[in-house]
């Protein structure tokens, strides 16, 4: 049995995982990270359009500040957010962008003076100021009401996962690629580490640690079609949903990308939109000012990926062999703006498609794009069931997101948790030993090599391919963009069959070496599991929220569904997981729940939220008009920090006022 030892153990090399590690690493801790794939192949790098904050150097994101952020990030949510965490992250996404830039991303610039962008259809000029030329550029996202969105073209993710790759390989942490982690040693209590399987010798590995950090992306390849690289398989949040103890939090927010390409489902970034690109139905009407005339193309996601499904209901949906489709026009944009700020997209479109999107319009559709569940944590990443479990990024529920996830604010979060979290998994490495229990790495060990055994020398009769593809078939028909409770509970007495069928998986091919066909067989029966917290969960909440669209309960109902789902799995030989519910306090909350902004206000009140308003007048009244923002924000709902990240951001348009002052003076 090999063993190896490290302080911080983190499990995935994206963006995420390597910004923890990084943290871990600065503290002269020792620290390791586990892919399944080449750091520099992670799934950050298919991020296309930007990454959020309110850096509010253009002219069109100037007054942007971290009130504005977070109120957009709690609208996105639809009020599921958790407002401490999405104020954490307000606040320290402008010092992650700087430290990137000094790290090397190549952030698009602002140059000073005239130039021509597309607003509503039509071709405006905008004059940006001669003290912001230079400084980080932004573009405007779904959702937001300031341009915010900090952008290299669109290939962000790329540059980031690079640029902060290249750092943990200068700083000499390393990373044990094509190593899977399939099983969390823990005592009930305490995490102690994983048992990993190297997907080239087969051989199975324990590392052992003092915390453990899952970062190992979403769940999107649960279903059929996704923008998901096809290793976002929720194999992180399947180890820690067969602990029996960690939960899962929020599993059933799902979202779906408006603008997925038919028919592979490859992602052309919200940047197309933000930049001025429209959609258009089957006879070139450009339809969502019918439906969301304030704003359009640029409605938060969930938003638009249903009006665009409503559309094609409707039967203005452009039919193909692959079903009724939309077209992404931004051909008003111009060929020079497509070749400098949108390259990829253009790439894609000519190599999948063959069409130049300068002239032609891109066939696209809603896609299951990201996942808003996770690993459930508290506010410093740990899981409240295991210590030591830490998660982070799309693996985790940190719940920033709610059930709605704003664009530009995934890869933000990615490298802003990373930031926050790395600090308190560092602290968690100074202030607890290493435990060595071989007795439970035996055991966990044990299990797993039986599970193997059982695949390689069993007597199966189940293909792992064909209930995985059963398990994509039964989440894209049952349990999508629109779902009700007949089609969900065909959804989970579907899945059950399959987790039941499950146990009696055989592998023709016999090597316990490289073996595609073993790494599916031991993925499926997890990844069955996560999508029944999904479909499970989904069934249990009757109402709407987010990305959860009931068409059987239309409603957002704050008096009986504002909580947090929470999924657990302590009966091993149990078909479906055990859900209970975690309440969001309305009296705590900075800003209390009120209308979004989309379609008619149809919001079931909490009997909470007028109170809480009237506390909240009565708290600024107290304060009186010449108390700052920093003043009212905190006597509203105070927030903590590690001490180096409590510093205010600093702005041009305060540099800006203080040279006025000085004038003035």
């Amino acid at each position: 049995m090999k063993i190896i030892y490290t302080d911080s153990l983190v499990v995935g090399a994206g963006l995420a995982g390597l910004r923890v590690a990084i943290a871990s690493k600065e503290r002269g801790l020792d620290t390791l990270v586990l892919s399944l794939i080449p750091a520099k192949r992670s799934h950050s790098a298919a991020a296309q359009g930007g990454m959020q904050a309110s850096l509010g150097n253009t002219v069109k994101g100037m007054g942007d500040n971290e009130d504005v952020h977070f109120q957009d990030t709690v609208k996105g949510s639809d009020w599921g957010c958790d407002q401490q965490v999405a104020r954490m992250f307000a606040h320290c996404a402008p010092k992650a962008v700087r430290e990137l830039a000094n790290w090397g991303v190549p952030w698009t610039r602002v140059t000073q003076g005239p130039r021509q962008v597309v607003v509503n259809a039509e071709k405006v000029t905008i004059e940006e100021a001669e003290a912001a030329h230079g400084l980080i550029n932004a573009r405007d996202f779904g959702g937001t009401k300031k341009w915010r969105t900090c952008y290299t073209a669109d290939g962000t993710g790329h540059s980031l996962l690079y640029a902060v790759d290249n750092k943990a390989i200068s700083m000499g942490i390393p990373v044990h690629e094509r190593m899977e982690a399939l099983k969390i040693i823990h005592d009930g209590k305490r995490c102690h580490g994983v048992i990993a399987r190297c997907l080239i010798t087969g051989e199975l590995r324990a590392y052992i640690a003092k915390s453990t950090t899952i970062a190992t992306g979403g769940y999107g390849r649960i279903y059929e079609v996704s923008t998901n690289a096809i290793i976002c398989e929720g194999i992180g949040q399947a180890m820690a949903l067969e602990t029996g103890v960690a939960t899962l939090g929020n599993m059933e927010a799902v979202q779906f990308h408006p603008t997925a390409i038919v028919p592979v489902g490859i992602l052309t970034t919200e940047g197309c939109r933000g930049d001025g690109g429209l959609l258009r139905d089957v006879d070139g009407h450009r339809f969502m000012p019918d439906y969301e005339p304030d704003k359009k193309e640029l409605a938060s996601r969930d938003v638009v990926s249903r009006r665009m499904t409503e559309h094609m209901r409707k039967g203005k949906g452009v039919d193909s062999p692959y079903g009724p489709h939309l077209w992404l026009d931004i051909t008003l944009l111009g060929r020079e703006h497509i070749e400098t700020n949108l390259r990829e997209v253009q790439e894609i479109c000519e190599y999948f498609l063959g069409i130049d999107p300068a002239v032609d319009w891109i066939p696209v559709r809603p896609t299951q794009h990201y996942s808003m569940g996770g690993i459930r944590t508290d506010a410093t990443g740990e899981s409240p069931q295991l210590k030591g479990l830490f998660s982070v990024g799309e693996a985790a529920c940190w719940d920033m997101h709610g059930f709605n996830r704003l664009g530009g604010n995934s890869l933000a979060e990615t490298v802003v948790a990373g930031m926050i979290i790395g600090k308190y998994v560092a602290d968690f490495g100074e202030n607890n030993d290493l435990v060595v229990d071989t007795r439970l790495v035996e055991q966990a060990m044990g299990e797993l090599s039986t599970e193997i055994d059982a695949l390689i020398d069993g007597h199966g009769t189940e293909s792992p391919y064909i209930l995985k593809q059963e398990m994509q078939r039964i989440m894209m028909d049952y349990v999508g963009i629109f779902r009700n409770g007949p089609e969900l509970d065909k959804a989970v007495e579907g899945l059950k069959a399959l987790l039941e069928r499950s146990r009696n998986l055989i592998v023709k091919n016999k090597k316990r070496h490289a073996n595609p066909e073993l790494v599916e067989a031991l993925r499926v029966r997890r990844m069955i599991k996560v999508a029944l917290t999904v479909a499970c969960g989904a069934a249990a909440r009757t109402e709407s929220r987010g990305a959860h669209a009931r068409e059987d309960f239309p409603q957002r109902n704050d008096r009986d569904w504002l909580k947090r789902t929470l999924c657990c799995w302590p009966d091993a030989n149990a078909l479906e997981p055990e859900i209970h519910y975690e309440d969001l306090d309305v009296m705590q909350m900075e800003l209390p729940p009120g209308y979004r902004g989309y379609g008619i206000d149809n919001t079931i009140p909490h009997p909470d939220t007028a109170t809480r308003e009237a506390e909240i007048a009565v708290k600024l009244a107290e304060l009186g008009e010449n108390a700052d923002r920093y003043t009212q924000q905190q006597a509203l709902m105070p927030f903590e920090l590690p001490q180096e990240l409590m510093p205010k951001n600093e702005r041009l348009i305060d540099k800006l006022s203080a040279q006025v002052g000085e004038k003035n003076s």
